[in-house]
């Protein structure tokens, strides 16, 4: 079989990028580097905080760990600007699990998602302005329900943004494994949940975080469920960097079907996607040379 021939077989990867998120239920905001991205994600958080401050009314938030820029510019944002955080409650989108699956990683690891958080963001918002302790939520394993009490209690969940993985996922809301069958309706009423994450997730994450050792992920993780992200008034999705390509187009273009999570938003009533320019090359097979 030929490449051309090959390529026929995947028109997703054939559309040209000016003419991606034509058409599609997610909207599509291109950031001309993946700076720019984060810029424009923190704003967006920043504007909402501000508006619902200004109606006296709380903010509550699906946040992620990772992509990590949007918080350096948040916080800079926040403490410039004075933006009080005390009446926000601020949803993890999930953590890293012993080898068993039973419990957090300890908060101490590398890894882990609720230490990170503290450094990149919790030990730099001036204290005065920041959330309160018991508005920083992490999905507990033990305590799944939880998340949907709180949101429910709240009585409205303002926003989710967070990174698309590389098989579409968001939070770790992996797609189903080869044989594994489930509807779409079925995988967005999943709630927050112990799973074994992919064998594309761990690998992905070995390369940005783990110099490339599959055996330093962890294999288990807990999430929050694409129940509680669907609930969301605002749903944004990131993606910055180049291995993003095959996905974004699955995501904007691509039936919506559980194998690729995100494509789901399609049909959320307020989607959006920023993307990198870097992330809207043609996916299409080539031999990389990156020492000529």
């Amino acid at each position: 079989m030929t490449v051309n021939n090959l390529l026929l077989q995947n028109d997703l990867n054939l559309i040209p990028p000016a003419e991606l998120g034509r058409g599609s239920g997610i909207r599509l905001e291109v950031c001309e580097t993946e700076q720019d991205l984060y810029w424009k994600m923190a704003i967006e958080v920043f504007d909402l905080i501000k508006e619902n401050n200004r109606k006296r009314e709380k903010t509550v938030m699906i946040v992620p760990y990772g992509p990590l820029g949007p918080y350096s510019r948040l916080v800079w944002l926040i403490n410039k600007y004075r933006l009080s955080l005390r009446e926000c409650c601020f949803i993890n989108m999930d953590e890293y699990l012993t080898a068993d699956g039973t419990a957090f990683i300890d908060k101490t690891h590398p890894l882990s998602f609720r230490g990170g958080m503290d450094r990149i963001f919790y030990g730099l918002v001036d204290s005065e302005l920041n959330l309160k302790p018991e508005n920083r939520i992490f999905p507990e394993p033990g305590k799944e329900d939880l998340i949907w009490e709180i949101i429910l209690r709240a009585g409205k969940l303002d926003m989710c943004f967070g990174g698309v993985g590389i098989n579409g996922h968001i939070a770790f809301n992996e797609p189903p494994e080869p044989g594994e069958h489930i509807s779409n309706e079925d995988f967005r009423k999943l709630p927050s949940r112990i799973l074994k994450l992919s064998r594309e997730t761990r690998t992905i994450n070995a390369f940005m975080n783990c110099g490339g050792d599959l055996d330093g992920i962890p294999p288990y993780c807990i999430t929050v469920g694409m129940k509680e992200i669907w609930y969301a008034s605002k749903v944004r999705m990131l993606m910055p960097r180049d291995w993003n390509a095959g996905a974004l187009r699955k995501v904007l273009h691509g039936k919506p079907a559980a194998a690729v999570p995100c494509s789901l938003f399609q049909e959320h009533a307020d989607a959006k996607l920023y993307a990198a320019e870097q992330a809207l090359i043609n996916p299409v097979p080539k031999i990389r040379i990156y020492n000529k």
